[in-house]
């Protein structure tokens, strides 16, 4: 039976046909599998991803290896296993598995203009297959919602590609280009909504959602555009192609298909056999964990002992060979760098000069628009009703909004300086040590001897510090982490 006009079926002994329908189905399972996948998740949507390739990829075998055309000619009359049908389905899988992505991205929060790119190539899978759906043979053969619902997709997101970009337009503000995308955008979905019949409520809801988006941005720009920009909005023929990254591809099903080796059933195990093996492995896994929980709690009470023992830092500064972690020790060398306490001081007082600066621009402007105001008030009451100008107030409530909030960020920032300046005072006294170079010549170390060992001190020294470089060993997590590997490795065994 065909699968999109079950009335129409074939019946021949023909192996290609059969391998035909074989690799068609395969390609159903997998698209099934995606479309079982819990796409709210990030393990769903790979998963879905994935699976979309896979189904690319059988659908793509079937027509590449000749399998599709082989079967035609031996009498297959059902367009469903024809490579036309083959090809128009991969890039529908494609189309779905990019959109995985696109769903990845947005969640993700990455930039509008990879958005845009990536949904650009999600358009034109959808593009290329309602390309191939409006072409003999298969133009007369597919139910009329399953065109319209491709032809929708394919618009939806060549729309959203528009939107995404005009987005990361208004960031670079340009705004009359991210007016002509918009534009473009909404035009292309309300072509395809007009011509779009019977499409499942979803998808309508999405494409409803998305032009209001549109529709709001580009009120927002056409009137940031009127009042400030004033530039020309450009022709859509003089705009370039929208930018798309494709970040995915039919998976090669050649070796998953190769059958010219046993490999199909080498994991095929008698059920008994399967059952013990089941048993044993549990059996191991409980060892091991309980072996490697021993090894935890044991390595953590060495760890706090050797601490409260002070060791092994008594004994490197007993040699003089005291140090600090690299992390810690890079960070006082850039401080350092910049000048330590004194540079700190310098960089305080700039700050202290660019508020003063801030404030002097401040109090300018504010006294530019009070003596334009002043002097608009002077010119309405000396001429009347023939002063047409809008009031001041009117034409500069933008400029005095903007000004009131930075006037409320210096204030801000202000207090937040002092508060940086007192504690910055507060610890003076203790960032003094930062002068110090190298910074270990101020850590304290131990004079020698701490007590009488009877004139061994060397020797007694020199084999604590053994062991303790014995223990530290055992108790680096690579050790352990080797440990439980080598606990797992005599497991498979």
């Amino acid at each position: 039976h065909d699968a999109f006009k079950t009335n129409k079926k074939v019946s021949l002994p023909s192996v290609h046909l059969e391998k035909a329908a074989v690799l068609f189905n395969l390609g159903a399972v997998y698209s099934q599998i995606a479309l079982a996948a819990d796409r709210t998740t990030d393990v769903g949507i790979r998963t879905a991803c994935g699976a979309f390739q896979s189904a690319a990829g059988a659908f793509a075998w079937l027509r590449e290896s000749g399998v599709a055309a082989k079967a035609v000619a031996a009498g297959a009359t059902t367009v469903d296993v024809t490579p036309d049908c083959a090809a128009m389905l991969e890039k529908l899988m494609l189309a779905q598995a990019q959109e995985c992505f696109f769903e990845k991205v947005i969640a993700g929060g990455k930039p509008p203009a990879l958005c845009s790119k990536v949904a650009r190539q999600v358009g034109v899978f959808y593009e290329e297959a309602y390309a191939a759906l409006c072409a003999p043979p298969l133009s007369q053969h597919f139910d009329r919602t399953w065109v319209s619902h491709v032809q929708l997709k394919a618009a939806q997101f060549y729309a959203d590609a528009c939107y995404r970009f005009s987005l990361d337009l208004h960031q670079q503000e340009e705004i009359a280009q991210e007016i002509a995308r918009l534009k473009i955008g909404m035009n292309a979905l309300a072509d395809a909504k007009k011509a779009a019949k019977g499409v499942a409520a979803p998808l309508l809801d999405s494409v409803n959602k998305l032009e209001s988006n549109m529709k709001t941005n580009l009120d927002r720009a056409m009137k940031e555009n009127n009042s400030v920009y004033l530039m020309r909005v450009p022709e859509a023929g003089t705009l370039g192609a929208l930018p798309a990254a494709s970040l995915v591809k039919s998976t090669s099903l050649a070796e998953v298909l190769d059958a010219s080796n046993e490999r199909l059933f080498s994991s095929l195990v008698p059920d008994g056999s399967m059952k013990a093996l089941s048993k044993y492995t549990e059996m191991v896994d409980d060892i091991i964990r309980t072996q490697a929980e021993k090894l935890q709690q044991s390595s953590e009470i060495t760890r706090v002992r050797l601490k409260e023992m002070d060791l092994p830092d008594s004994i490197l500064s007993l040699e003089g060979n005291v140090s600090i972690p690299a992390d810690l020790k890079e960070d006082v060398e850039a401080v350092q760098i910049s000048g330590g306490p004194a540079g700190l001081e310098a960089e305080l007082q700039q700050l202290r000069d660019l508020n003063r600066v801030n404030q002097e621009l401040l109090v300018q402007t504010e006294e530019m628009l009070q003596k334009e105001a002043s002097e608009d008030a002077q010119f309405r009451t000396q001429f009347g009703s023939r002063w047409t100008r809008p009031q001041s107030s009117t034409l500069t409530k933008n400029i005095q909004d903007r000004l009131n909030l930075f006037a409320g960020n210096l204030k801000k920032a202000a207090a937040s300086d002092a508060l940086i300046e007192r504690d910055v005072k507060e610890s003076y006294p203790l960032m003094s040590i930062l002068d110090r170079r190298p910074i270990e010549s101020a850590l304290p170390s131990i004079s020698r001897p701490i007590m009488s060992l009877d004139g061994n001190e060397d020797a007694i020294v020199g084999a604590l510090k053994q062991s303790l470089v014995m223990h530290l060993f055992l108790l680096a997590g690579e050790h352990v982490a080797g440990l439980t590997c080598f606990f797992k490795l005599g497991k498979t065994n």
